[in-house]
């Protein structure tokens, strides 16, 4: 517990025995109010100063005026009537229980995110004078050699220079099994070094640096609010001056039609007291609290889970998705292409190779570094010149002073050059030399282990529609669409084409329902950007996905698309539990409130029951681990 929440739990405790002595003691008159005006006043200073604030400030109507004046008003009939101060106190004891849970419960989920934010590192460690100096990570510069000890938080985004270890992705990913990286590997910050000292040269500035955005992001959740949260401070801000204008009414009105048109005594205390209890029962705290409470407490789960949700607003858009579309390249297979096989002309294959890998040395596209791969030999790119990347279709470069053309069957339209279609599935890449056809190579990607299970998964929840976009060819997209049973594939797109047809089926939703895009972040930004959700998959150092999706997973497993809807879905029943349940309640002791069916221990639990019920129906979005 905190200090605030360890000096709330002592002021009820205290309050509390203090009515439990006074109850036994022989008190009268004004000595009685006195002596009970302490506990009232022990347990409720601050909602009256805020209260008396809130007036000051020209913000009356909110929790802490209504728990004052009705408070107040209690105290005044004890005093003038029959001595009875415990229903003002017992007002003001469980309101603050109430919001004791409350805070209690939004620590909880705080904590989810906190654990998260142990990612921010403290320092970086560089190489002064022979001696490992501790400086801020601001501080350091890109280029930079810094040093990683066993134990200790990587700072900063990086390429390991030296050394190797083990790494716990555990606060990033949701995941336990460490990832293994040695020399030449890119490394991210926030990852925890398990076992080697690693040398890492930086290339990234602190503030640009993955645990950078990713803690921006965390931070900045709670500012986009969901409809329905947005609906409740809507509510609440004509709901709370219509109760005290009512309860107004309910004081004078019944009072004065029973003197002037019945002719019976006008019984104000009675209906003052009605008015007071009403007061009470109307306090809308459990909606106030419990549904922001709801969204924050899912969005906390999800986080532990390496499920970054960008604002509650995301969170309810996902309950209410049913058609997810999915790239294909790194996000339903592995995106870790090999070179399968080499058809040559006359050309030598080894040759072939090495044109097609000079060509695309300078690419950073998942192919390139296949071909890189499989060539397996120091690049000189001084004997590389022109580049030429042709969105879609490859690209064109000079190597030895021989005019080289890599790419797809486009690439070879596109250049008029006659290539051989390949009988093997994979990606084909077709290579000519100076104008002239020489070979093509290969390249197969594996589909995920878990995408399968996945795309099965999604079907089994009421996903009503699964699609894969893909620049790849046809039978390639054909086969890994048969493996997987997505219902509709689309291949050979450009990435213009992909936003036109995530246009093209958002259309055919008519705004009723929601599609969610899920990607890799690094070429699918514009449809992230363009779909009603936009998901990154396994988006650990992608600075792109972190920017243009609303939801990122912080690892590979499409699985976890299954898990963040659940999650989004549990959210939103929960929130539709509360509302519905706080409101039925309050209108049903309003009603017996008014008729004075009800006394003020009823209102108390409408007001205060209701909102713990709420409070802790909303701690339960906290837990996600089964889903």
């Amino acid at each position: 517990m905190t200090k605030k929440q360890k000096k709330m739990l002592i002021r009820i405790l205290v309050a509390a025995l203090l009515m439990v002595i006074l109850a036994f003691l022989p008190l009268q008159g004004m000595i009685r109010f006195l002596f009970y005006l302490i506990p009232y006043l022990v347990i409720g200073y601050d909602i009256l100063r805020k209260a008396w604030k809130g007036i000051l400030n020209k913000q009356v109507f909110d929790e802490n005026f209504l728990m004052s004046v009705a408070t107040i008003g209690a105290m005044i009939i004890g005093l003038t009537q029959n001595g009875d101060y415990v229903e003002a106190i017992a007002v003001m004891l469980f309101y603050q229980i109430g919001e004791f849970f409350q805070s209690y419960a939004v620590g909880k989920s705080r904590k989810n995110i906190s654990e998260l934010m142990d990612i921010r590192p403290d320092y970086a460690n560089i190489e002064t004078e022979g001696k490992l100096e501790q400086v801020d990570p601001d501080e350091v510069e890109i280029g930079t050699m810094i040093y990683v000890n066993p134990g200790e938080k990587v700072p900063i985004d990086g390429i390991v220079i030296e050394g190797n270890s083990s790494l716990n992705t555990s606060a990033l990913t949701g995941e336990s099994l460490p990832r293994d990286v040695k020399t030449g590997d890119e490394i991210i910050s926030g990852c925890i070094n398990m076992t080697g000292v690693l040398k890492i040269q930086t290339t990234k500035e602190f503030g640009e640096s993955t645990v950078s955005k990713i803690l921006d992001l965390v931070e900045n959740a709670s500012s986009r609010k969901s409809k329905s949260e947005d609906f409740i401070s809507r509510f609440a801000k004509i709901y709370t001056p219509v109760v005290c204008y009512s309860a107004l009414v309910l004081a004078v009105l019944p009072p004065l039609v029973r003197i002037v048109f019945l002719n019976q005594p006008g019984n104000f205390s009675v209906f003052l007291y009605r008015a007071l209890s009403f007061l009470v029962a109307s306090c809308p705290c459990a909606l106030v609290i419990s549904i922001p409470l709801s969204f924050f407490a899912g969005i906390g789960g999800a986080s532990k889970e390496g499920i970054l949700v960008k604002g509650s607003n995301y969170l309810e858009a996902l309950s209410k998705t049913d058609s997810v579309v999915f790239d294909k390249t790194g996000t339903l297979t592995q995106g870790v292409f090999e070179v399968s096989a080499i058809h040559h002309n006359k050309l030598e294959e080894e040759k072939l190779l090495e044109y097609a890998a000079l060509a695309e040395s300078a690419s950073s596209h998942p192919i390139s570094k296949s071909l890189l791969k499989a060539y397996g030999k120091e690049i000189d790119r001084n004997r590389v010149s022109e580049i030429q990347e042709i969105s879609g279709n490859g690209l064109t470069a000079r190597v030895d002073d021989v005019f080289v053309a890599v790419g797809n069957n486009k690439l070879m339209k596109k250049l008029h050059i006659d290539f051989i279609d390949c009988h093997k599935v994979g990606t084909i890449v077709h290579v000519a030399l100076d104008g002239q056809y020489a070979g093509h190579i290969v390249i197969s990607d594996l589909v995920k282990p878990t995408s399968k299970k996945a795309i099965s998964a999604l079907k089994a929840i009421g996903i009503k529609q699964t699609v894969m976009l893909t620049g790849d060819s046809h039978t390639v997209a054909q086969k890994v669409a048969s493996e997987l049973q997505v219902d509709q594939c689309y291949s050979e797109l450009l990435p213009g084409d992909k936003v036109s047809k995530v246009e093209e089926l958002l259309s055919q939703t008519n705004g009723r329902s929601h599609l969610a895009f899920v990607g890799d972040g690094i070429n699918d930004a514009p449809v992230l950007g363009r779909a009603d959700i936009g998901i990154a998959m396994g988006a650990m150092g992608s600075d792109a996905a972190i920017e243009a999706a609303d939801i990122v997973l912080m690892d590979d497993d499409p699985m976890k698309i299954v898990k963040a809807i659940k999650i989004s879905r549990k959210c939103l029943r929960i929130v539709y539990e509360n509302i519905f349940f706080a409101i039925g309640i309050k209108v049903f002791a309003l009603i017996c409130v008014a008729l004075g069916i009800a006394n003020m221990w009823i209102a108390i639990f409408a007001d205060v029951g209701v909102m713990i019920l709420a409070v802790l129906n909303a701690i339960r979005t906290l837990f996600v681990k089964k889903l």
